[in-house]
């Protein structure tokens, strides 16, 4: 189903929600990235990100002034890389308490939790999604977590399901440019 579909599909309190937005913080894998990670003998090496993923980052800043903020309880190089590259300045690597990072967000950008978009995929979310204003999951995202998101993206976890989130918050929060 594309966006316009699923946009004339949203209910007015879904809109509500979405309009509330000046951040969206994502987990990182099963989000950003497919699930897989390739070791070697050193260790991780390589984990898959979706160039397309990385311009629902662009776009959100660009077209509806909303950054994106990572948090994962992963402690990543590779993490580190994609956020410089893709301009995110604020992420949180080898959390365990997610919720408690909340706060912290929410200090360091003079918002409440309702301007809060979350997109997770696992229970590790949980508390997350229930803290964040608007919430999503990938496709592939567990029951745990889609049974409580306020959307379900058709994409899966680092084939462009970022990238749908973020395209749906940006028709509901687009500046004119």
């Amino acid at each position: 189903m594309l966006i316009d579909e699923k946009l004339k599909a949203a209910n007015e309190h879904l809109r509500e929600k979405i309009e509330k937005i000046k951040i969206v913080v994502t987990d990182n894998d099963g989000v950003l990235t497919d699930t897989g990670v390739y070791f070697s003998a050193n260790g991780e090496e390589l984990k898959r990100f979706s160039i397309r993923d990385g311009m629902g980052v662009e776009r959100l800043r660009k077209h509806s002034n909303i950054e994106t903020v990572i948090v994962t309880g992963e402690v990543s190089g590779s993490v580190k890389t994609r956020a410089k590259k893709l301009r995110i300045p604020e992420y949180y690597l080898g959390v365990d308490d997610k919720l408690k990072v909340i706060e912290e967000i929410k200090r360091k950008n003079h918002i409440e939790e309702e301007n809060i978009a979350f997109i997770g995929d696992d229970v590790n979310d949980y508390s997350m999604m229930k803290a964040a204003g608007f919430t999503g999951t990938p496709a592939d995202g567990t029951v745990f977590i889609k049974d409580i998101a306020d959307y379900v993206c058709t994409n899966k976890s680092g084939n462009g399901a970022f990238r749908e989130f973020a395209e749906l918050i940006i028709a509901f929060t687009a500046k004119e440019n």
